[in-house]
């Protein structure tokens, strides 16, 4: 694992220093080093300047006695943190610790005074906001209410992504609340980018020990009974060993003289074991554009045949490396800042300088890798320095659209095939475009399935569906129907969609008339914005539903939103709070803890992005 200053706590030096070290010790060495880190924590130790450390004082009384029981909270919009979450929780119990694991949404804030050891995993949602399933408990732990914690033991693994501003916003809050009301850290917060598997595994063995060191160190006691941790059964495959899944079939959605490509792909999951749910997401590991690759190589003087290394001592050609193993059409800070170091070029040490923000967002908004090395080259960079400075490929994560009852041995996705011109050059989504452009059936693609607790279907069959989901938000919604039919399930459903034109761009439209003959739909309300003179969305036909809405609402329906955050979340967000008031009575705070009630109660639930 290369060390970095955004997957861990350490300084540009320390990280420097760190990475000429590491790969020379010997695994002998590697475990003595780790074995005195723990024996010294919290003790002084010698300086830099090679000053003798004070002594250790010596307890004059009997140890005090450790807690070994363990909450772990996660808070998680795609699934990333909760499985985290349960990872961390097997460890522990492995060692014998009693694990209370929890969404924060789900967890009792009366006991939070209670808790000894207290260890978080969450993910930053939108720009630096916590996830749905952790709202409530921030706002609690930032209120008046929150109790001091002095006895309480705390660490933070926090997932992000570095190319937005408020990276890993949501644990660096959580860390700084929790040491305001008084909580110790047990070891240092670990901000992950993208590509978190390797410093969150860090994250967890710094945990582990602290933890052994402290049950060690004092007479462990047990407090009363522990909820149990979830199972961590996984399939063979995963996000670090995706799954090469046959393409069975690749559709344009959308009719004759539409300007949108939407792509229904159906994949084969044959003989992977693979399983997933209604909610579920698929991730799909993508090619970049060969052209981009090589107009890069070109662009550096590189040979496109030299090998380079990718992952675990695995080497490849730079221009297959380029293609599969990593993220070159996103600008990110931390990219930035290396390629200034490296090639020493004084024009792009100015953009990462201090007090520069404005400029560097504005430079990597629409910009890609073969814009930095064109404005600013990057002479004298050897290829393998470059290509480490690289963030690995990120998956792209698709709602699933398919039921597998319905669909055995398969998975369905609907992908919008995504292109725009930007800073004089043709752009394109990495994943979108290559599966519309470069992928046939019989090709293989590699993927796993990204399970989403926040985003189920209810237990009870019986209970009513109100899902609201325009263009390709309406995919879960495809897999949720095609499931209640395959189980007979009984309960209402009402679906709200839209798109630009009901002639080319109604996406499964005879699955939805099918379903409203068969009665598996009970209700269909559409809106195509620019088939009237005045634009009408999903919201507007909401609200003309006012009254029946929210007396589906009463009758205790489940409410499903999926789709773009910024724009179409909110203001559906806004139009459910509008009808909560006018038509149950209600105060703006009234309609809002109604609202705060349907999300606990998990009747109220998102998939945006």
């Amino acid at each position: 694992m290369e060390l970095q200053v955004v997957n861990s706590p350490f300084t540009q030096e320390q990280v420097e220093l760190l990475n000429r070290l590491l790969p020379t010790l010997t695994d002998n060495q590697r475990s003595w080093l780790s074995g005195y880190l723990t024996a010294t924590q919290g003790a002084q130790v010698p300086s830099a300047s090679g000053a003798a450390p004070a002594a250790i004082p010596t307890p004059a009384s009997a140890p005090t006695a450790v807690s070994k029981d363990v909450t772990i909270l996660f808070g998680s919009q795609t699934g990333n943190s909760h499985g985290l979450a349960k990872k961390l929780a097997k460890k522990l119990q492995d060692q014998s610790f009693q694990v209370t694991l929890s969404s924060m949404s789900d967890f009792k804030t009366n006991n939070l005074k209670k808790v000894t050891n207290l260890l978080m995993v969450v993910s930053t949602h939108g720009e630096g906001e916590p996830p749905d399933n952790a709202i409530s408990f921030y706002e609690f732990l930032h209120s008046k209410r929150a109790p001091q914690l002095e006895g309480t033991r705390f660490a933070v693994l926090s997932l992000g992504d570095t190319s937005y501003e408020f990276f890993c916003q949501t644990g660096k809050d959580f860390d700084k609340r929790l040491q305001e009301l008084g909580a110790k850290p047990l070891t240092e917060r670990v901000d992950c980018d993208v590509d978190f598997d390797e410093p969150a595994a860090a994250w967890m063995g710094s945990v582990l020990n602290a933890l052994q060191s402290a049950s060690a160190s004092g007479a462990s006691v047990s407090g009363g009974a522990t909820a149990a941790a979830e199972s961590t059964g996984e399939s063979e495959y995963s996000r670090t060993n995706p799954f090469q899944a046959e393409i069975l079939e690749n559709l344009n959605l959308n009719g004759r003289g539409s300007d949108r490509e939407t792509r229904h792909v159906e994949i084969s999951l044959e003989g992977s074991g693979l399983q997933y749910e209604p909610g579920d997401s698929l991730g799909v590991y993508p090619e970049n554009h060969p052209r981009l690759v090589e107009e890069i190589i070109q662009a550096m003087g590189y040979n496109a045949d030299e090998q380079v290394a990718v992952k675990n001592g695995e080497t490849r050609t730079l221009r297959e490396a380029l293609l599969r193993n990593f993220e070159i059409t996103v600008l990110t800070k931390p990219l930035l800042e290396q390629l200034a170091k490296l090639s020493g070029n004084s024009d792009l040490q100015e953009l990462v300088a201090a007090g520069n923000e404005h400029e560097l967002k504005a430079y990597t908004t629409n910009r890609d890798l073969l814009d930095l090395v064109q404005d600013y080259p990057l002479s004298g960079v050897k290829v393998a320095d470059f290509v480490a400075a690289l963030r690995k490929m990120p998956a792209r994560l698709y709602s699933i659209s398919s039921s597998s009852k319905a669909s055995p041995d398969e998975v369905h996705i609907t992908v919008r095939a995504v292109r725009y011109e930007a800073n004089g050059r043709n752009r394109y989504g990495v994943a979108s475009v290559h599966l519309a452009e470069r992928v046939q059936a019989g090709a293989t693609v590699p993927v796993y399935i990204q399970s989403n607790p926040n985003f189920k279907l209810p237990a009870d069959g019986e209970t009513p569906l109100i899902m609201i989901g325009p263009g390709t938000g309406v995919a879960p919604f495809r897999s949720f129907l095609a499931e209640r039919e395959e189980t007979g399930a009984e309960g209402k459903t009402w679906l709200f969609y839209g798109d630009q034109h009901f002639s080319t761009d109604f996406l499964y439209q005879i699955e939805w008339q099918r379903w409203l003959k068969d009665g598996v739909l009970t209700k269909l309300d559409v809106a195509f914005s620019r088939d009237t003179d005045q634009k009408v969305y999903v919201q507007h036909r909401m609200l003309e539903n006012s009254r029946e809405l929210y007396e589906w609402l009463e009758a205790g329906a489940a409410v499903y939103i999926c789709g773009d955050e910024k724009k179409m979340a909110h203001d559906v967000h806004a139009a459910l709070l509008t009808i909560i008031e006018k038509e149950g009575g209600k105060s703006k705070e009234e309609a809002a803890a109604y609202m705060a009630a349907l999300q606990q109660q998990k009747r109220y639930q998102r998939d945006v992005y």
